[in-house]
């Protein structure tokens, strides 16, 4: 039996046919029974049977061939192998060639880990029940079932469930039949299509739907608790428009007979992509008129049409192994834009698609990243891959070939890779052959270094007699040189967006005669400027010469390029100042240039890299902390003048997302007008929670503002905040409190703050909300999770949401004397599932601290600093 312990995957003897499961759930004392019964195909020699299952009892098993002897074979051993996760069954003699069927009988427990088969908690009526549900991506139905755990082992599933009579019981098809038998029902579902263990799912408890139809007839429901109807409805609408989008997008229309969404107390992840049952935070999937702001509307579009994407990019055509889990994450991601700007086309979502962009280049800018096609060596490391690289990095990389191919060669190509592979597997060279087939293009050569090689490029751009001179490396955050090397889609235009070109970086440097484009350009006029990584497709960061530099900031404050454009500027500014290629100094005097910018996108960007400097430059220089934040504050006075507390008749959704980010953005710089303002709204509030004086929009701001004057002996807003947390059934309101409960400047308060995230009244999905501590309380935070690290492994350690703790709480610190505490303290306590976290977060820990004694050494920044936060706009 040794010979199939510590192995990566399967032996594959035997492959899968279908499966008939059955099983019975008992919500009271949390247990499950159940049998299956796999038709396999035993395909070579062998006196064993290799499948995956983990926390399961096995009560029996035996091979049955239904041939004229009508044969059963009983294993002579059984051995549940704990640390990989698998069952082998061993028999005396050589299993005959050919099929048969294997049964199994089982039992186990259904825990409280968000995994697997496992409980989740509601209340009807003040009384607390428990609902089953089903999280198996990435390796989980192993808990529920013993089966072929791998996406490539696909078969198709028969499944009959034994539940209590009064409940709602939901599984990937609809209902054949129901028998009620006293207190139970036998409910029997028709058999799947042909998919992956990952995908099979199962919801049992007390449910309301709204319904609608698709126009081909596809019945899409969305379930939420009782009572919760109304807050479907907003959901219920984009899933079916989407799913008739993405029948014409795909040219292939969706597989099953029914959609149902589902919204779940307790869930890990944001939504899960299970053939026609997709289960959800309720936060992903519910929008309330009244209480939910504009930013929680956006996001339960873009996730629903994310998971919808995976109907057919993930269940339908399933990656072959997790190496290739980009396939399904990355395409979801950008899929699911191109389906919400066609719903929504005012939210102008492509220009947030940046925000993805950003956070790839973020992760994919450590030294310890990895490659977007990753080896998985054990089912034990998968999880933590389910990260920005997959999905935001993979989604960015196909944006930029959809832009390199043309869209409507990108689409061909796309249906005719769908249409080949359905029902069964791929790897990225089958996408990549699909491609270059409609294209006609080198695609394979062209991607395979962005997809299996770790890092980008920033390209290095020098304007000298009429040509400009590029020059790429790989681009490190820590300002370590990288030897990567890549084939990049360089675009360009010279002082108008109609003198344009485009052409391939193949080696390290070229250069490049930009003539023709300057003619177009006034001369003398002083308003030439050369802006690279147009619309910033492409992902890779830009560095510039000085004087293009300089120009580029006259272009920003003329109002020359596109918000995609001046967004990409600062973004890689500030980029190449954390990596110690660019002073403090040069930053600051950039991002002055976009005081009356007044888009969303750049706006919001600009907020997130003033909090990151304002909070390197008090490590830093401390005496300048002040000055700094009021420069800070006198950067977002326009837009917070322009758009006032109050939202305005008609105004548009992303002005409505904006006032709530430019306020809490003043409230974190601790602005007093803000302070004043928020405190008698947050009070109004506190006497009518009705009052139009604090809309959903602002309250994130008003909460974080209250919470900056909270300490030991003044805290009745915060004891408020609670009584607040503790009245709502609004799990985004509760989601908004806990992200501000630790922003407070007092230690004692966030220690308090912390230890609430730790309690019964908040569930164990939404603790990792409350990490989002003030720069006060980091030791605090540090501190506590020292402290408290045996609960939080044992709560939530058989899950992704552990490495939060580790790289929220440790990622903020900016010494090198801490990093070496970090490291010193998981020396004896890590383990795989957060090994690759706890590195990136120690490196994030150098980078802050080499960039600290970076920002020490500038000699003019005081100057430049007092210059900036006293000027007059």
């Amino acid at each position: 039996m040794d010979q199939f312990k510590g192995q990566a995957r399967l032996p594959k003897f035997a492959i899968p046919k279908r499966y008939d499961i059955r099983l019975k759930p008992e919500l009271t004392a949390c247990t499950f029974a159940g049998s299956v019964a796999i038709d396999l195909d035993i395909v070579e020699n062998t006196n064993f049977i290799v499948l995956n299952a983990a926390d399961l009892s096995i009560n029996s098993a035996s091979v049955s061939y239904s041939s004229s002897s009508k044969q059963v074979l009983q294993p002579v051993k059984v051995e549940l192998v704990e640390a990989d996760e698998i069952l082998v069954l061993e028999f005396a003699e050589t299993l005959p060639i050919g099929i048969g069927v294997l049964d199994i009988v089982f039992d186990g427990v259904l825990n409280d880990k968000m995994k697997g088969f496992y409980r989740s908690t509601y209340e009807i009526n003040g009384e607390k029940k428990n609902m089953a549900v089903t999280q198996f991506e990435p390796v989980d139905a192993r808990r529920c079932f013993p089966c072929w755990d791998e996406p490539v082992c696909k078969a198709t599933f028969k499944i009959t469930l034994e539940v209590p009579a009064e409940l709602v019981a939901l599984s990937n098809m609809p209902i054949i039949e129901e028998k009620v038998n006293g207190d139970l029902k036998t409910v029997s579902y028709q058999e799947t299509p042909i998919m992956s263990t990952y995908l099979v799912a199962i919801v049992v408890g007390l449910f309301d739907y709204v319904e609608d139809h698709t126009s081909d007839g596809v019945k899409v429901r969305v379930y939420c608790q009782v009572g919760k109807t109304k807050q479907g409805n907003f959901a219920l609408h984009v899933a079916v428009k989407t799913l008739e989008l993405f029948k014409g997008y795909f040219a292939v229309p969706y597989a099953l007979p029914k959609l149902d969404m589902i919204a779940i107390p307790d869930f890990a992840a944001g939504a899960m992509e299970n053939y026609g049952l997709v289960t959800y935070r309720e936060t992903a999937l519910l929008y309330d008129d009244q209480h939910s702001a504009a930013a929680n509307k956006q996001r339960v579009a873009t996730v629903v049409a994310h998971e919808l994407a995976h109907q057919w990019f993930g269940n339908l055509v399933t990656m072959e192994w997790w190496t290739h889990l980009w396939l399904n994450e990355g395409f979801a991601t950008w899929v699911s834009y191109l389906a919400t700007d066609s719903l929504f086309p005012d939210w102008k979502i492509w220009t947030q698609f940046l925000d993805e962009c950003t956070e790839g280049l973020k992760l994919d800018g450590l030294a310890e990243s990895h490659p977007i096609e990753v080896d998985i060596n054990h089912a034990s490391e998968i999880d933590e891959i389910f990260d920005a690289i997959s999905y935001r990095k993979g989604a960015s990389v196909i944006r930029m070939l959809q832009s390199y191919l043309g869209a409507k060669n990108f689409q061909r190509s796309l249906a005719s890779y769908i249409k080949k592979h359905a029902y069964s597997n791929a790897k990225t060279e089958d996408l990549w052959a699909a491609l270059e087939e409609g294209s006609g293009e080198p695609v394979n050569k062209l991607m395979n270094s962005w997809t299996r090689q770790q890092g980008y490029p920033v390209v290095s751009v020098k304007f000298k007699d009429q040509k400009l001179e590029f020059e790429q490396s790989q681009f490190l955050s820590s300002g370590a040189p990288g030897d990567g090397q890549w084939i990049v889609p360089i675009t360009l235009c010279c002082c108008s967006y109609d003198a344009h070109k485009s052409f391939l970086l193949q080696t390290k440097s070229e250069t490049q005669d930009v003539k023709e484009l300057l003619g177009s350009c006034q001369a003398g006029s002083g308003s030439s400027w050369i802006k690279v990584n147009v619309e910033q497709t492409g992902f890779y960061r830009v560095k510039y010469d000085e004087e293009l530099r300089a120009r580029l900031g006259c272009a920003i404050e003329k109002k020359n390029l596109t918000e995609t454009d001046r967004f990409g500027i600062l973004d890689d500014s500030f980029a190449l100042c954390m990596a110690r290629q660019q002073s403090l100094t040069s930053l600051l005097t950039l991002m002055g240039a976009y005081r009356e910018e007044l888009e969303y996108i750049v706006l919001s960007n600009l907020i997130n890299i003033s909090s990151k400097v304002g909070r390197i430059a008090a490590d830093a220089t401390p005496d300048l902390k002040d000055d700094i934040n009021q420069f800070f504050i006198n950067l977002l006075q326009f837009s917070a003048e322009k758009l006032g507390w109050d939202p305005k008749q008609g105004e548009s959704h992303l002005d409505a997302m904006l006032r709530g980010e430019v306020l809490t953005a003043l409230a974190y710089f601790r602005h007093d007008l803000t302070l004043d303002e928020a405190s008698r709204r947050f009070h109004a509030f506190l006497e009518d929670r009705n009052t139009p004086l604090l809309p959903p929009d602002i309250r994130k701001a008003a909460y974080v503002a209250v919470m900056q004057r909270v300490s030991t002996s003044n805290r009745s807003d915060y004891d408020s905040l609670l009584q607040v947390y503790r009245e709502t059934d609004l799990s985004q309101e509760k989601t908004r409190i806990l992200g501000s409960i630790a922003s407070c400047p007092d230690p004692n308060i966030i220690l308090e703050a912390l230890n609430f995230l730790l309690t019964s009244e908040v569930r164990s999905q939404d603790a990792v909300f409350g990490l989002a501590v003030s720069k006060e309380g980091r030791e605090t935070a540090w501190a506590w999770l020292k402290d408290k690290w045996d609960h939080i492994t044992n709560t939530w350690g058989s899950g992704f949401l552990l490495t939060r703790f580790v790289s929220m709480i440790v990622s903020p610190f900016a010494s090198f004397e801490k990093a070496k505490e970090v490291e010193e303290f998981f020396a004896s306590r890590t383990k795989p599932a957060i090994s690759r976290t706890l590195k990136q977060s120690i490196e994030r820990v150098h980078i802050n601290a080499n960039w600290v004694q970076s920002i020490q050494k500038e000699t003019k920044l005081g100057e430049a600093v007092k210059e900036l936060a006293f000027r007059k706009y």
